[in-house]
């Protein structure tokens, strides 16, 4: 009989992949606005839709629960990738 992995490793995984997603979003936003170039830009948005998969990912696995934290980072780290955008004079895709 193949081996069983309890629901709750799996998500604690499917939480800590989403969470990992954030912080590396973190890091790019925060490299984009302390060297504000249209590469780090674009760095920093592609990392953006990469988190956006691993959100809607963990949001499907779980039914929303146990991934507000990463949630709130998420919003945060697009909120300040948005204003970066707003000076840099590139708006939101």
């Amino acid at each position: 009989m193949p081996k069983r992995y309890d629901s709750s490793l799996q998500a604690d995984t499917t939480v800590s992949q989403a969470q990992n997603a954030v912080n590396k979003l973190h890091y790019a936003v925060s490299q984009a606005m302390s060297h504000l170039t249209a590469q780090t830009i674009v760095q920093a948005e592609r990392r953006l839709a990469h988190t956006e998969q691993a959100m809607r990912q963990a949001e499907l696995s779980l039914g929303g629960q146990g991934v507000e934290l990463a949630e709130e980072m998420f919003i945060e780290e697009k909120r300040r990738l948005n204003s970066i955008q707003s000076q840099h004079g590139q708006g939101n895709q």
